[in-house]
């Protein structure tokens, strides 16, 4: 295992350009499961591809296990790489592809054929080892990507959105194999994707990026219920977090914390009236559209998520008395989007 840190890691793909990665500051943890979310263009893929020795940075340094490695190759930095096209070579078999890296590297071929066959038992595709990758699923694709990235027995697993591929159903499984075989070997890996569930679900922290730049590290727990600014608030959370301006700031609230005045509190309510305008129901939820009314909030488009075991709201054009607990309330700073000091919304 190693700990993989970047110090004001910088890249700038053209002179006078904004940077793809800027001043990235960054620094995981022995053995933890780190996801880099972000949107199309968040920087997340290239920085990883810095981590990886595929790119080279304009400035800033990368530490793998404590010592500086910006001048080492992929294979000095004792990384895998696990692409989402998996890249596996269709004129070999599942065996040939996961021996492919321990023959580039001269291991003896009794040691290969021992690491192959532990490797595939690891992940399950020992019944797999003679059939061409025209013959497997994607998601046993993706395993025998994994077991050709471990039979090196790398310090560090990165991963560029592995599970884009493949259908729905089939991710979720995916998704769980892959935190259970992160949870055995206790490898350090760094995940890219954009998929917020994949990052919430499988991350022990998220790295929020968006235009190269950082702009939150915690766990999925603090990066959903304390974004620090409102992009993460925006980003994270379907439907996103409500943002209202209010004049010297703006509130925030999540939709399932935007319920019916009956609904049981755990605090202090701040109370709105709600005019429903349309409803989505989901099969467990119903997603409530309208505006608020009254005072300083009138006409503000807000979202409401509720179970759908709550009867339906009718959306006839009459208010209704909907509240957020206080404690749920976030404010943000307006132009810089960043956190600030509660307001009093009387």
């Amino acid at each position: 295992m190693a700990v993989v840190q970047t110090r004001a890691l910088t890249k700038v793909f053209r002179a006078g350009q904004a940077g793809a990665v800027v001043g990235v500051d960054l620094e995981s943890r022995e053995g933890e499961f780190l996801v880099l979310l972000g949107p199309s263009g968040s920087g997340k893929t290239t920085l990883l591809r810095m981590i990886a020795g595929l790119e080279e940075p304009t400035s800033g340094e990368i530490l793998i296990g404590g010592k500086v490695v910006n001048d080492r190759t992929p294979r000095e930095r004792r990384i895998a790489m696990v692409f989402q096209s998996y890249a596996l070579y269709p004129h070999l078999t599942v065996l040939g592809n996961i021996l492919f890296p321990l023959k580039a590297q001269g291991v003896p071929r009794a040691e290969r054929a021992t690491k192959a066959q532990w490797a595939a038992d690891l992940l399950g595709i020992g019944h797999l080892l003679e059939r061409r990758p025209r013959e497997l699923s994607g998601g046993e694709r993706q395993r025998v990507a994994l077991a050709r990235a471990i039979v090196r027995e790398p310090s560090v697993f990165l991963l560029d959105e592995p599970l884009s591929n493949l259908d729905a159903k089939l991710r979720a499984s995916a998704r769980q194999e892959l935190e259970q075989f992160q949870r055995r070997v206790r490898t350090t890996m760094i995940y890219v994707t954009h998929d917020q569930v994949e990052a919430m679900a499988m991350g022990d922290r998220v790295v929020v990026m968006n235009n190269g730049i950082v702009h939150q590290i915690g766990t999925p727990t603090e990066v959903y219920d304390n974004p620090a600014d409102s992009f993460v608030a925006t980003f994270l959370g379907s439907p996103p977090m409500n943002l209202v301006e209010i004049g010297e700031a703006v509130v925030g609230f999540r939709p399932e914390h935007f319920v019916p005045a009956e609904f049981p509190s755990t605090g202090a309510r701040v109370p709105f009236s709600f005019r429903v305008e349309s409803q989505e129901y989901l099969g467990s939820e119903r997603i409530l559209y309208g505006k608020l009314e009254g005072g300083r909030f009138s006409g503000k488009r807000v979202v409401s998520r509720l179970p759908a075991s709550y009867a339906a709201v009718p959306a006839d054009g009459a208010p209704r008395a909907f509240g957020v607990d206080g404690a749920h309330l976030k404010f943000f700073e307006i132009g810089t989007g960043l956190r600030r000091d509660p307001l009093p919304l009387g």
